[in-house]
């Protein structure tokens, strides 16, 4: 009897659609897990949208996990816009995907810009403050904060261990 053979799996380049993964591949990164594959969404999710909870302090710190992140914001009964519509995305039958931390989405900038629009600020979800979270624009790479009543755009992302 032979031993069952391992399934190869095929890992797209950097910036390409991974097919069965949800969307286009960013690489590697660390997380409290272990080393993952990042995969972005191949489109942003319908709309503009709110970060939340205006003058509120969330505790949703992290600069490099945003599923973290995003599961504060999502205890929070539905006060945080762009969180709720993310984790409502699904693709490729995955439905685990969260609003991306200011470092993913930097991260993202680095290494699959042109997967994203240079037009408009994307909304992170880290929070900066009770007024205010960071947001990220791919046109020229600027990190900046935004007032968390201010509506931009979002984009889903997921993780899975290498």
């Amino acid at each position: 009897m032979q031993a069952a053979q391992q399934e190869q799996i095929t890992i797209p380049e950097i910036g390409a659609v991974w097919p069965g993964q949800g969307g286009i591949y960013g690489g590697l990164r660390q997380y409290p897990e272990g080393l993952c594959h990042i995969i972005y969404a191949a489109h942003d999710v319908p709309g503009r949208h709110e970060y939340g909870d205006y003058g509120v302090d969330v505790d949703a710190l992290s600069r490099t996990d945003g599923r973290a992140n995003t599961e504060i914001l999502i205890s929070r009964d539905g006060k945080h816009p762009a969180a709720i519509a993310v984790t409502a995305y699904t693709a490729d039958g995955h439905t685990d995907f969260y609003l991306p931390s200011i470092g993913e989405l930097h991260h993202a900038w680095q290494f699959a810009p042109e997967s994203f629009s240079e037009e408009w600020y994307y909304l992170s979800s880290t929070q900066r403050s009770a007024y205010y979270a960071y947001l990220m624009v791919f046109g020229d790479g600027w990190v900046n904060l935004n007032g968390k009543d201010g509506e931009r755009l979002a984009r889903p992302v997921r993780r899975f261990l290498q």
